[in-house]
């Protein structure tokens, strides 16, 4: 049973909880992560959530996210997701913003409720989707991407909507994007 780690205000671990029954109208705050492939051409990897997933069901987002398991590695985690998810492995997988965290609504009423800290990766290869995970995924130019959700033009889940509001900020190359600091992730990100 996966299970993902419970946080305090302070980003610390309380506790832990299965993933399948953490999320619902009243969702505790949770450890989880984000992460931005790109390729050599300087394209975004961006993917559409499966449409039987109980949060954003069918949603077009950024390339992974997902909840580091207990004690696990926050770097081991984002690769691990990345094969299941995608079948991609990565190179200079970097943290971007360490410090986004975010809570949003569904229609339904079920809330995601994370300290999410945000990676950046470049890869050779192409995406593989695991259909349990992604629907569909498409590369695209980040420059126009970008400005398309920062003006309000994209649909996008809520969390990325943010994070690339963020990361524009960082400058127009993601791969000239400055490094974020360790020192600012949530305390129970610090693990392995």
């Amino acid at each position: 049973m996966e299970q993902v780690v419970l946080l305090d205000e302070s980003g610390r671990s309380i506790g832990v909880e299965d993933k399948a029954a953490v999320h619902h109208q009243d969702t505790p705050l949770h450890l989880a992560f984000s992460c931005y492939v790109f390729n050599d051409q300087g394209e975004f990897l961006l993917t559409q959530r499966a449409h039987h997933k109980r949060t954003w069901p069918g949603v077009w987002t950024n390339t992974c996210c997902g909840h580091p398991a207990p004690e696990e590695d926050m770097r081991a985690a984002i690769t691990r997701r990345l094969g299941e998810e995608l079948g991609l492995s990565v190179r200079s997988l970097e943290l971007a913003l360490p410090g986004f965290r975010y809570r949003a609504v569904m229609p339904n009423g079920v809330v995601e409720n994370e300290m999410c800290p945000v990676f950046v990766a470049f890869t050779e290869d192409s995406p593989e989707p695991n259909a349990e995970e992604v629907a569909e995924t498409r590369w695209v130019d980040w420059k126009q991407f970008s400005t398309e959700v920062v003006s309000g033009e994209a649909n996008v889940s809520p969390w990325c909507e943010s994070q690339v509001r963020q990361l524009s900020e960082l400058g127009a190359e993601p791969a000239h994007w400055r490094k974020g600091d360790p020192a600012m992730l949530p305390p129970a990100a610090l693990v392995g």
